[in-house]
Order: C-alpha cells, then sequence, then structure tokens
C-alpha cells in the first residue's frame, strides 16, 4: 500500500472512530444489536429525545453503520455492517476486564 493510500485509509478509519465515539450512538447499535427497530422501538430503549435521537440515526446512517427501510411510514433501522458491532462489543469487553 502506498503513502496516499495509507493516509486515505486512515482517515477513513478515524472517522468511523469518530461516529463511534458518543455514548448515544453506542447505545442506539446496542439496541439495534436486538434487531430490527423503528424510531419509536428505538425511544423505548434509549433515553432521548426524538430529534435528538433523528440526528444520530442520521449520522450512523450516513457513515454506513446502519441501514433502513420504509414500511409505510415507519422507518426501520438495523445493523448494516457487522464488523463495527465486532468492534464495540470487543471494546466494551476491554474497558469491563479493565475494571471501568
Amino acid at each position: 500500500m502506498n503513502r496516499p493510500d495509507l493516509e486515505n485509509l486512515l482517515e477513513d478509519a478515524a472517522n468511523v472512530f469518530a461516529v463511534l465515539s458518543a455514548p448515544m450512538r453506542l447505545r442506539i447499535l446496542s439496541s439495534l444489536c436486538h434487531g430490527e427497530k423503528n424510531v419509536g422501538q428505538l425511544l423505548a430503549d434509549v433515553q432521548t429525545t426524538q430529534p435528538n435521537m433523528s440526528q444520530h440515526l442520521n449520522l450512523l446512517y450516513r457513515a454506513g453503520v446502519v441501514c433502513k427501510r420504509r414500511d409505510g411510514v415507519q422507518i426501520f433501522y438495523a445493523i448494516a455492517d457487522e464488523h463495527i458491532v465486532n468492534i464495540c462489543q470487543a471494546m466494551c469487553e476491554r474497558v469491563a476486564s479493565l475494571g471501568h
């Protein structure tokens, strides 16, 4: 891999980590690990306002972390990339093992 490709790869990786750096987005992903949900179902799992939830879901969607589908007036969200879930789970396990 040449230097510009490596730099682009590292920049992209840093952007993904930035998306995952918010506890609220990790809570959303944790909820979605149990299956596809609409915004109302996510709000029942994750305590926040509907506008805040929508903002976080939009960022996760634009980053390719979650996908969405429309069913009538409802929009359902799901995990789009299981690799991201594996990274989050590994980090949570690591932090838990350190006693934080």
